[in-house]
């Protein structure tokens, strides 16, 4: 019989060690550069987060680009586009693929930049130098007219709210050449040169008459191009009505402040489209902008408006998996999570921190699974007391007033280990710079070791551990049995699901990335 001292101890050893540190200064694993690069791509946004700033965000993405291939980093410019609903990241990867001998650039740009906020994102990154370059370059520039030339006179009329640049200076720059008399004039009355009035598009020829005449009709434009005129309630209530979903979700407190809520029937309807299932998905909303819209909403904002938002919220978590099985959710509640999902802005921090979309993200699984359990953590396990017929706002708030103490990543899974819990998925939605269970440097992690004896009773276990700050390290090694992920849209729902215990041909993160067809 096989001596127990000496096989005791066997499984620790074979654990792979930790070989970098935190930005707490505690052992971790460095992720590979695809898995770093992909995380950076759906969770960074180069503001200040609660261990580093925007400037050693772009090092690293500048870094890791070097160490893959430029088919890859446009796969994950896409990726971080389409699925995690980013707006610097991708256009950053696009300039700097547009320096490398690659066609993969040109494949990815229209794949990215669908929008005139996108193009002018770009080009800011372009002119910025940031990249290594202070121009657009032939490339660029070429894309850049190929984009002007192709969009719709009300793509081009969104394109013009916003500075630094604005359109007309990217009109300017790129000196696109219009086929017809019609875009001709448009370019020119964009960048205020001479031309011709009659040939005009229709949209830019109500635009002009408004402004001369607010009794003419209001046309259909950006309200940010209207906000500077004396507008009625009436002109409001017609803004609010012809908005887009986000824009409509963005501006409820200022829909508030001009009446539109006290015209009868209003709210109502306002309600109806908020809650609008087609709507909703088009708008690719992330679920803790309704969770903030709820919260920030003021008391002038009727009742059934607030109601549509959670709703909203139901629909929006739709993509949430129901799992088989014994479910573990884990959302770091420590101290570092009080920090803003998107990092620190100066003048325009979001009011959305990494605990809030923790506390969320557990609460729609939740809901989706309710057999589930959930061992919030910091130093140790916290006890809360969820119940399961809440809705999703009110567990997301009981989990996100908590708050404090040291991040301990591993705790959850001792509490789990010690009881012998039948477990076949464990969920961490951490930012995974653990520290209080600190381990010497090379020997397996804490949460490593905890994550062995759990698979000793539970073979077949899988564990996820979901990262909403780009610092491109864990406290886990990627295997058959363990998915580092980042982001915060319900892309990560779809990798989970594949993931999770029991789906044939599950694929890890990078994978999915990989399949991406330029």
């Amino acid at each position: 019989m096989a001596n127990k001292a000496i096989f005791k101890s066997y499984l620790g050893k074979l654990l792979p060690g930790t070989n970098t540190k935190n930005l707490e200064g505690a052992p971790a694993y460095r992720l590979t550069a695809r898995e770093a690069l992909a995380q950076y791509a759906v969770t960074g946004t180069f503001n200040n987060t609660f261990y580093a700033d925007g400037a050693d965000q772009l090092e690293a993405i500048k870094a890791l680009a070097l160490q893959v291939e430029p088919e890859f980093l446009a796969k994950v410019a896409i990726y971080a586009s389409e699925k995690g609903y980013m707006q610097d990241m991708p256009v950053t990867m696009l300039a700097m693929l547009s320096s490398l001998q690659s066609d993969a650039f040109a494949r990815a740009f229209p794949r990215v930049v669908k929008s005139g906020k996108m193009l002018r994102g770009f080009v800011q990154v372009m002119r910025s130098g940031a990249t290594g370059r202070k121009s657009l370059g032939t490339r660029p520039k070429k894309v850049v007219q190929a984009w002007l030339e192709s969009a719709s006179t009300d793509q081009i009329l969104r394109a013009m709210v916003g500075n630094d640049p604005s359109l007309a200076d990217v009109i300017r720059m790129v000196h696109p050449k219009p086929l017809t008399e019609e875009r001709k004039a448009l370019y020119a009355w964009a960048i205020g040169k001479p031309y011709d009035y009659e040939a005009l598009p229709g949209g830019v020829k109500a635009l002009e008459a408004f402004r001369r005449n607010q009794a003419d009709p209001m046309p259909d434009v950006p309200f940010q191009m209207l906000t500077s005129l004396p507008l009625t309630r009436e002109h409001w209530v017609k803004i609010a009505r012809t908005g887009g979903w986000q824009m409509v979700r963005q501006n409820l407190n200022t829909f508030a402040r001009h009446g539109v809520f006290e015209v009868k029937g209003f709210a109502e309807e306002i309600a109806g489209r908020l809650s609008d299932p087609a709507e909703i998905r088009k708008a690719r909303v992330f679920p803790y902008q309704l969770m903030m819209a709820w919260k920030m909403a003021d008391r002038a904002v009727p009742d059934v408006v607030k109601d549509a938002l959670q709703d909203a919220m139901e629909i929006a978590i739709g993509n949430v998996p129901v799992i088989s099985g014994n479910v573990v959710l884990c959302p770091d509640v420590s101290g570092s999570m009080v920090s803003p999902a998107t990092g620190y802005r100066k003048g325009a921090t979001s009011a959305v921190r990494c605990i809030d979309v923790a506390g969320l993200m557990a609460a729609a699984l939740l809901q989706r699974n309710p057999k589930a359990r959930v061992l919030p953590f910091e130093n140790d396990v916290v006890r809360i007391d969820l119940n399961r017929r809440d809705s999703v706002m009110t567990n997301a708030d009981k989990l996100a007033a908590i708050g404090g103490g040291g991040t301990n990543c591993s705790a959850p899974l001792r509490q789990l280990a010690n009881e012998k819990a039948k477990v076949d998925l464990v969920v961490f939605i951490s930012d995974n710079q653990s520290w209080v269970d600190a381990r010497p440097n090379g020997q397996a992690s804490s949460m490593m070791v905890e994550w062995a004896r759990i698979k000793k009773q539970n073979p077949a276990a899988k564990l996820v551990c979901l990262d909403i700050q780009p610092y491109a390290t864990s406290q886990v090694v990627t295997s058959a049995d363990v998915l580092n992920i980042g982001g915060f849209s319900d892309a990560v729902y779809e990798v989970i699901t594949a993931f999770a215990p029991g789906n044939k041909g599950a694929k890890d993160w990078v994978q999915t990335i990989e399949e991406i067809e330029l």
